[in-house]
């Protein structure tokens, strides 16, 4: 969703040259924040031009942040090429910098961090940006460099957080005598990887020497203890500090994992990393009155040794020391954020590396990152609106108002905070008011509150966003709205538009327009409209058809995308029984492939009584014999579909029992490996799982069901954990890294939940 920020200019080892000072340095941080301002207006030529007219560390990283933004948005190889080459410059001379800066006695030194700190989040943004630059290339080693790059910037800010807590217990008359190395510790089991780093090998573009401490910084807050650096110094300690842990497993009769793990080989990955150098671089509208179950306190607490004040506070009354907090926020919880919502898919390599992801502290970060008005405050803004009108959005058990702790809506930070939300919408178009980012948000808020008119409206306008990337967003955010809303010409019409403005993954805007084009000649050929029907089934092939050139085309992390494995399996599936059934293909399609698209992006979720009818409508087409005349050959496979999408369908019009019997009558009473081989939907089964565990957390809220009380409440949610963990427990599946996310975070949920309850 965000870009990078630097110039093509290429490293050098040197960085910058200029003395540092306490004078210039604010100034200098102004400027490039001023100019990076401009960003967030979908203005970029503005920002480059700001940005060339100085060479500090924080103009450069700047620039990096504008190649960053155009090479994610949309992903062109060149472009890619370039950020990295501009972040790699950002991050020599921020690492040069930080170490003048913690020598030198006219740079600026703060009251509350180390000195340098302000370079060193420099350096560790520039390697945020950097990784997902490299993950997002389709080469493995690219990808398992960018983790270790994440690394290395979580334990950057890690010691800038430690730096703020001490300040924070100092004014408190606490102790100052905290664990510096808390966090990092805390990844380590008593089971490890064999150490690496005396192995031959690495990574291939190590870090600047210069990014290294060899020396203590001599002016520092009293707290800290001799040695204390921000950038993590090579010394055999810090060795043994970063060496990669493997998750502990070795327990008998170990509970289920909090966190679903997937079930991706990575031995690839595996045999790569040991041969490398550590020293290498709804609030829906209710048409029912729901009952509010008991209130919980929240197991997360603030704490009074967290500094989170208003950018009007005394604490922040220099620019220099707002950019710190600002950026570590940021920085601090996207990461913390991104490593807890990582597909479970590649759960197993996150675990070899190390990670250990905090959702709720990662969001935490981050709204208090979005009160200061600079960029940074401003790509945090950005996130959050992303993950709760995204994420959120996409998953069903989520917290909701029963687990608010006595704060009310803003502890919430699981659930959907729609106030906090829209306020701090509004705040962030009244900065920015000529950014297109902030009309896509919208746009997401108003689907999440299921008004899908309201959001294609949003999105349908003349204006138009000057940056190709963010066009391409709102378009294929007005694509998913259109399919939705079941308005098939727009969704086919805007998903070939898709194709013209990023080269992400054609295969699937491809597949889902011909699918659009089927529902149309179903509907023409049921009003008799011979001709209508003809041209509609024409273009459905056309573009069904098309699928298989377009697909394999982009990777990720050296593996194609799910999505594309699933619809070149859908085309050869149904070219097979047009064959066998002597039909032609349009004919052969079974169950709505638009309603199953629907489900996959949780399109139910964001529809009104009347979108829920229409979709029950399109899947009750297969069922009826004048309709379908292929149906009575269907087996199993189609039926497990077709139950899935009406239970997904029934749940989101609170028809509990129904969706449950279905579930149980047409999927779950079924062998499961009755669901596998050529062609075969194998992802119904798992799915039916989680789908059971959904309906009965969604069900503790329902006033008009038969009985009330804690004890009710606790049934439902005992029973839902029993469906989820079955779920999570499953063997591989088509599409299980899309499914397995919404499982992790009915996991996540219900372990809070639970904590929440005492039990």
């Amino acid at each position: 969703m965000l870009r990078g920020w630097l110039s093509s200019k290429k490293p050098t080892l040197n960085g910058s040259s200029h003395s540092l000072n306490s004078l210039t340095e604010p100034q200098n941080l102004e400027d490039a924040m001023k100019a990076a301002t401009h960003i967030m207006n979908d203005d970029l030529e503005s920002a480059e031009e700001g940005l060339n007219q100085g060479n500090s560390s924080f103009h450069k990283l700047g620039k990096g942040m504008v190649r960053f933004i155009r090479a994610t948005l949309g992903f062109e190889p060149e472009i890619m090429r370039e950020a990295s080459e501009s972040l790699a410059d950002a991050e020599n001379s921020a690492s040069n910098d930080q170490q003048r800066a913690k020598h030198s006695s006219t740079a600026y030194h703060s009251s509350i961090y180390p000195a340098g700190s302000e370079f060193a989040v420099c350096y560790a943004e520039a390697q945020i940006m950097s990784a997902v630059v490299g993950v997002l290339n389709e080469n493995l080693m690219d990808g398992i460099k960018g983790f270790y790059k994440l690394r290395k910037a979580y334990m950057t800010l890690d010691t800038i957080l430690e730096a703020e807590i001490k300040y924070t217990r100092g004014k408190n008359g606490l102790s100052t005598n905290t664990t510096r190395r808390n966090s990092i510790s805390s990844l380590k089991s008593t089971r490890s990887l064999k150490s690496v780093k005396n192995m031959p090998g690495g990574f291939g573009d190590s870090p600047p020497r210069s990014a290294v401490s060899q020396h203590a910084p001599q002016n520092v807050l009293q707290a800290n203890p001799p040695g204390y650096s921000v950038v993590p110094s090579d010394t055999t300690q810090q060795e043994d500090d970063d060496e990669f842990y493997d998750a502990d497993e070795a327990h008998e009769g170990a509970r289920t994992p909090d966190i679903y793990s997937g079930h991706v080989e990575t031995e690839e990955a595996r045999s790569k990393m040991e041969a490398m150098s550590l020293q290498s671089p709804i609030t829906p509208n209710s048409t029912q009155t729901l009952r509010t179950p008991t209130p919980i306190r929240s197991p997360i607490s603030k704490g009074s040794d967290i500094l989170d004040h208003n950018p009007n506070s005394d604490v922040f009354t220099n620019t220099v020391d707002v950019f710190i907090h600002s950026g570590a926020n940021l920085c601090f919880g996207l990461l913390l954020l991104i490593i807890s919502l990582i597909p479970p898919a590649f759960s197993k390599l996150l675990f070899i590396i190390g990670f250990r992801g905090d959702r709720d502290r990662g969001i935490r970060l981050l709204w208090q990152a979005s009160k200061f008005h600079n960029i940074h405050g401003a790509m945090a803004g950005l996130i959050v609106l992303g993950y709760y009108n995204g994420l959120i959005g996409f998953c069903d058990i989520i917290p909701d108002a029963s687990m608010n702790t006595e704060d009310g809506e803003a502890e919430n930070l699981g659930g959907y905070p729609t106030h906090r939300l829209e306020d701090l919408l509004a705040d962030m178009r009244s900065r920015y008011p000529k950014s297109h980012l902030w009309l896509l948000e919208e746009s997401r808020m108003q689907a999440s509150n299921r008004n899908l008119d309201v959001a294609l409206n949003l999105l349908s306008g003349e204006s138009k966003s000057p940056l190709k990337q963010v066009e391409a967003l709102s378009v294929f955010e007005k694509s998913l709205n259109a399919m939705y809303s079941h308005r098939y010409q727009e969704c086919a019409d805007s998903f070939i538009h898709c194709c013209k403005l990023n080269n992400w993954s054609h295969a699937l805007y491809y597949y889902i327009a011909g699918s659009c084009h089927v529902e149309l000649y179903r509907a023409a050929k049921l009003s008799l409209k011979s001709t209508s029907a003809e041209k509609h089934a024409q273009k459905a092939v056309e573009y069904l058809q098309t699928v298989r050139a377009h697909a394999g085309k982009k990777k990720f992390m050296a593996r194609q995308l799910p999505f594309d494995v699933f619809v070149v399996r859908k085309l050869s599936k149904w070219e097979a029984r047009a064959k066998e059934w002597n039909v032609p293909l349009i004919d052969a399609i079974g169950i709505s492939p638009v309603e199953e698209m629907i489900y996959f992006w949780n399109g139910y979720k964001r529809m009104n009584r009347d979108q829920l009818a229409a979709s029950l409508d399109a899947l009750a087409w297969s069922e009826d014999p004048l309709k379908n005349t292929t149906w009575f050959r269907e087996g199993l496979d189609e039926k497990a579909i077709l139950a899935v999408l009406r239970a997904g369908v029934y749940r989101n019009q609170r028809r509990w029992d129904d969706a449950k019997t279905l579930l149980k009558a047409e999927v779950i009473a079924h062998d499961k490996a009755l669901f596998k081989g050529q062609f075969k939907d194998d992802w119904t089964a798992p799915t039916a799982h989680y789908e059971m565990g959904a309906i009965l957390w969604a069900q503790r809220g329902d006033g008009n069901d038969a009985g009330k009380g804690e004890d009710r409440e606790l049934v439902l949610v005992t029973e839902a954990q029993e469906w989820v963990d079955k779920a999570s427990k499953w063997d591989g599946y088509e599409l299980d890294a899309r499914i397995g996310l919404k499982v992790t975070t009915a996991q996540e949920t219900l372990r809070k939940w639970r904590e929440g309850r005492g039990s």
